[in-house]
């Protein structure tokens, strides 16, 4: 999720768990301790990380359960030596500090890009999906307790207001998780219908909202896009079908960075020949032919394509045109 939601989120939980009169100490300890998880780009920008690096080890170790456990046991270790607050109520300090940072990859897992919760457990990433990155239903509750808390400190009506907040929040996701369900089982009924209820697939909100979506399905020519708004759709969910190289993707597939690439999307991605250069983009991140991440992979060698250092590709991209679109299509079916 967005840097906003990870200090609210975080601070939030913190100063749920203190006492009352540590309470806007621990909203801001919280809301930095949040942050913390996100700085991992900072080493990798520091190393010279090649694009594949950078993309797939964010939201890497720094994301693990494991390790943020462990980093939370001796933060609050060093602190309890060093810091009154943590010394006077050392229990309600080590749950704050653990809550601000695993709730940190925690939310970042019901994004699509992916966390690596159990790294160094070498399983792809969790990728729930069913929030978008930055979603102002489940962070303005959140958003407005942490002012509150700020303003009012230990008096009881901040206490409220942070309950009522983290409810409101919690509650917002998990209609997330409601509205993905219904998503998927329209999506499950019209590709059982066409032969392909086996074929791999993932659900999506679209940008800033959970009530409409984005289905894809992968085919052996390329891939399928759907797109279902609870608030317009009523009958079967329909597919609009787009070609890729997958011949291409498949020669390619045991190369180190792309074989990196695919096993962080797991499998989703868009072999594409743009002029005598082949592109992959991850269909997890946009929507077609608008796409985040696009790796240049290869160039044109005869009949087929020579693999070259992976490097990150511009795209079309108009965020404008996506919202509008976005817009349009939630109030009305096609």
């Amino acid at each position: 999720m967005d840097s906003l939601t990870q200090i609210v989120l975080g601070g939030a939980v913190a100063a749920a768990v203190v006492p009352a009169a540590h309470r806007r100490r621990a909203l801001v300890a919280g809301a930095v301790l949040g942050t913390l998880p996100d700085l991992d780009g900072i080493p990798l920008a520091l190393m010279g990380a090649d694009a594949v690096t950078s993309v797939t080890w964010h939201r890497g170790p720094s994301h693990s359960l494991f390790v943020l456990t462990l980093f939370a046991l001796a933060m609050w270790w060093l602190l309890r030596r060093r810091w009154t607050p943590v010394r006077e109520s050392p229990r309600a300090w080590l749950l704050a500090i653990w809550l601000a940072l695993v709730t940190h990859p925690l939310l970042d897992a019901f994004t699509v890009y992916g966390t690596q919760l159990l790294w160094p457990w070498p399983s792809s990433p969790v990728m729930w999906s069913s929030l978008f990155i930055i979603d102002p239903g489940y962070t303005l509750p959140l958003l407005v307790a942490f002012i509150v808390v700020l303003c009012v400190g230990a008096r009881d009506i901040g206490r409220r207001f942070m309950l009522g907040g983290l409810l409101l929040s919690s509650l917002y996701m998990g209609w997330s998780l409601v509205a993905k369900t219904l998503v998927d089982r329209a999506a499950d009924s019209a590709l059982a219908a066409q032969g392909l209820a086996e074929a791999p697939r993932f659900s999506v909100p679209m940008p800033l909202n959970t009530l409409l979506w984005r289905v894809v399905v992968l085919t052996p020519d390329g891939f399928m896009e759907g797109y279902r708004s609870l608030v317009a759709d009523s009958g079967p969910m329909t597919f609009v079908p787009h070609r890729a190289d997958t011949a291409a993707l498949a020669a390619l597939r045991s190369e180190p960075q792309v074989a990196r690439l695919l096993w962080f999307t797991r499998g989703f991605m868009k072999a594409q020949a743009e002029g005598d250069h082949l592109v992959l983009s991850d269909l997890r991140m946009g929507a077609e032919p608008d796409y985040t991440f696009r790796y240049q992979v290869a160039v044109r060698d005869g009949a087929g394509w020579r693999p070259t250092p992976v490097t990150m590709v511009s795209g079309p991209r108009n965020a404008k045109q996506q919202l509008a679109a976005t817009w349009e299509r939630l109030w009305h079916s096609p």
